[in-house]
């Protein structure tokens, strides 16, 4: 078993050497999701194989070199099993390809957390390398049941079967006086839409979701305000030029300033129409976090209401899928799950188990 002290409590002995794989770790990463994305269609491929082992080779050395000890653990089991995989011992199968792609979020976290400071132990380092080092010892014919049993340890989930992530539109009978109403703000979200390829379907996606955490967890806040706020939070993208929230590169921080008046654009329109007020809330806290660190106005957890807190998470489930569209290949729903879950500051604690439950149900039947 790799050091199980440096895996909970890894040690950063220069803080240079941690920021310079830090950016060596995001030239490698797009390359290797790549290559993972096209063993998917052609698992046997020598050559794909050969490029993903030379990269998660490479990460490990530069780890060693920058003396950041938590990759070097990571990363050789990974390292094992694509050499069994590069010798025709192990075909590469799509639950390795999930660990590989859960093993390198990982990475990618634990050295964020430590150039920041943050805490890593949700993280759960120990079981995910001692998972991948059972895997790279083990017969071929265990390899995928150890796989599974590893993506659950570190996820809370089971492994993610193919197709599974397709959802079905969520709704609600809404009181009369509001569908009206109601079918105006969806009209607006569907607009939204229309800014990118990549929003396509977002809207219902967020629906389901929000709506169906809110019923696992008793139905709280108000269904229809909840609906109103998912298709309203994020219309005041459009009050903001489009060469800013649709920016693929890094932001100015003119570019923030601008993004963060957005709750407030949309939450306005709310607030000035009747019944609306409960949505108006949820869709100008939304980016809000517990700890204080959100924003438009820096609340903590006690101020922000329910509806905001339910928001923030799938609103920030999708968001991940997204993040690295610009790569070629949309993060694997494992991957996004284990990140909402990894982000202990971010999002309210009391609403990440009704989610985890949704999420659940939604990969599992």
């Amino acid at each position: 078993m790799a050091d199980l002290l440096a895996l909970l409590q890894p040690v950063v002995s220069d803080r240079e050497s941690l920021q310079e794989f830090i950016e060596d770790l995001e030239d490698l990463a797009p390359g290797i999701e790549n290559d993972i994305a096209a063993l998917r269609r052609s698992p046997t491929d020598r050559a794909l194989i050969a490029s993903l082992f030379r990269s998660l080779h490479t990460i490990k050395g530069d780890a060693a070199i920058c003396k950041v000890e938590v990759g070097v653990l990571i990363c050789h089991p990974i390292e094992s099993l694509l050499s069994r995989c590069r010798d025709g011992e192990v075909v590469f199968s799509a639950l390795l390809a999930e660990v590989v792609l859960l093993a390198l979020d990982r990475l990618e976290l634990t050295v964020e957390a430590l150039n920041t400071g943050r805490a890593i132990a949700h993280l759960k380092l120990p079981e995910l390398v001692s998972g991948m080092e059972g895997m790279a010892t083990a017969h071929g014919d265990e390899i995928a049941a150890r796989a599974a049993r590893t993506i659950e340890a570190v996820t809370g989930f089971k492994p993610v079967q193919a197709g599974s992530e397709a959802l079905t539109v969520a709704t609600h009978a809404a009181p009369a006086d509001l569908a009206v109403d109601l079918r105006f703000f969806r009209s607006l979200a569907l607009q939204l839409e229309t800014r990118s390829p990549l929003f396509k379907g977002r809207t219902d996606r967020l629906l389901r979701l929000a709506l169906d955490t809110n019923a696992v967890a008793g139905n709280p806040v108000d269904a229809s305000q909840l609906e109103a706020a998912v298709y309203m939070h994020d219309v005041g993208m459009m009050f903001t030029p489009e060469s800013v929230w649709l920016k693929v590169g890094k932001l100015t921080d003119e570019d923030k300033r601008q993004l963060r008046e957005h709750p407030g654009h949309a939450a306005g329109l709310l607030e000035r129409m009747r019944d609306w007020a409960a949505a108006s809330e949820m869709v100008a806290q939304h980016h809000e976090m517990p700890d204080g660190g959100g924003y438009p106005a820096g609340m903590l957890a006690t101020a922000i209401c329910p509806g905001a807190k339910i928001l923030a998470i799938v609103d920030a489930f999708e968001a991940v899928t997204l993040k690295h569209s610009h790569r070629g290949q949309t993060r694997s729903l494992v991957r996004a799950i284990a990140e909402i879950n990894a982000c202990d500051n971010q999002f309210a604690s009391e609403w990440i188990a009704p989610f985890n439950a949704v999420i659940r149900r939604m990969v599992e039947h």
